[in-house]
């Protein structure tokens, strides 16, 4: 289905302290609970790669795009309430890009397939929510404005039924950009 290179490692080192300083953790996959290695983190750098990172562990909370380079202060760049706790690889894609979105949850209502980003889903396709989707082929983020800002959900191939049960009860999300091999 996706043709995904796994050559290509990310590598992406946390500080427990602004400024690279204190302890550090390195991680170069998936961690879901980063709190067994350091109590905080507030900045951190991605040496190659692109990864997630989330609020909570397990995956779960806010989500955050980190692509190469120094977050000094991460918390004060992106608005982040609270440290980060667990984080995910997003795995290299070469191929195209495929998603599926519906208006509704359980792949209910309109629905329109992505092959590219789109910055406006009420502008190109007059619909005002979008609740559930299928990924075909890519990794895709998801946010909950149009121009890519706000809340955002990454998504990576597979067949998501309700965004409220995945614990985003609420959100609409109104853009999609796919997650490219710019991150090396």
């Amino acid at each position: 289905m996706s043709n995904t290179g796994m050559n290509m490692r990310g590598k992406i080192t946390f500080y427990e302290e602004k400024n690279f300083q204190g302890r550090s953790y390195e991680c170069m996959n998936d961690c879901a609970d980063m709190t067994s290695y350091m109590s905080r983190c507030h900045s951190c750098r991605v040496e190659s790669g692109c990864f997630m990172v989330y609020d909570q562990p397990n995956y779960m909370g806010n989500q955050y795009f980190m692509r190469r380079g120094e977050y000094a202060d991460y918390m004060s760049m992106m608005g982040m309430r609270d440290c980060i706790r667990s984080c995910r690889m997003i795995p290299m894609h070469r191929g195209q890009f495929r998603m599926k979105i519906y208006e509704r949850e359980n792949f209910g209502g309109q629905s329109h397939e992505l092959m590219d980003d789109c910055d406006n889903v009420m502008d190109r396709y007059r619909v005002s929510d979008c609740q559930s989707c299928s990924v075909m082929d890519g990794h895709w983020l998801m946010y909950e404005q149009a121009q890519y800002r706000g809340k955002m959900m990454y998504m990576r191939p597979g067949e998501y039924r309700s965004f409220r049960d995945m614990g985003m009860s609420g959100t609409r999300f109104m853009s999609m950009r796919r997650i490219t091999d710019s991150c090396n």
